[in-house]
Parts: structure tokens; sequence; C-alpha cells
């Protein structure tokens, strides 16, 4: 028989992973295609899109997992919540260093691109 505190908010710790996982292979497959000189940026993301195999599902894949995986962080950091355990502080500590960095990243990968936010 399962603890009673297994349920399937833990779940999200696995998507997580799953997620991280598909970030970061679409993401080195649209950083193969994409050139970040000023003058070529833009046209580069088209060139993806439009011209590589599967490149708007990669760049879409990219963008939704995204949000996706931050929809998943927030369940699971509200299920740490639920559960009490930010009473384990270097854990919890651990993971909102995790958090920042997380969101440290995805902000950078979000202007990155010459300040034209989110082709």
């Amino acid at each position: 028989k399962l603890s009673s505190n297994i349920s399937a908010w833990w779940n999200f710790g696995s998507l997580l992973g799953l997620c991280l996982i598909a970030q970061i292979l679409t993401g080195l497959f649209l950083a193969m295609h994409y050139t970040s000189d000023i003058s070529t940026a833009f046209s580069s993301v088209a060139h993806i899109c439009r011209d590589v195999n599967y490149g708007w599902l990669i760049r879409n894949l990219h963008a939704n997992g995204a949000s996706f995986f931050f929809i998943c962080i927030y369940l699971h950091i509200g299920r740490g919540l639920y559960y009490g355990s930010y009473l384990y502080k270097e854990t919890w500590n651990t993971g909102v260093v995790l958090l920042l960095l997380v969101m440290t990243t995805a902000f950078v990968g979000y202007v990155l691109p010459w300040g034209q936010m989110s082709f």
C-alpha cells in the first residue's frame, strides 16, 4: 500500500524532467540553424520555420514547452507548500535557487535574439 502522501501531485516532478529534456533537445536543434547576427537573426527564424524539416514544430514545441515547464514548476512548488516541504530548509533553499536559475535562464533565452523578444 502506498503512503497517503503519494498522489497525482507527485507526477509534476517527473514531468519537469521530461520538459527539461525536451527543452534541451529542441533548443539544440534550433541553435543549429539560428544566426545571432543583428541583420540576419529574424530571417534565420523565418528560415527555421519555412525551410528546415519540421522546424515550425520544433520552434513551437520549444516555445510552448517552456510555458508547460513553468506550469509544472509552479504545481511542483504548490505540492511542496501543501505537504510542508518548506520545513526542510536545505532542500527548500536548493529549490528556490534552482527556481531563480531557471527563471534567469528563461529570461536570457527570451531576450537573447538582439532584443527582439519571443520570435
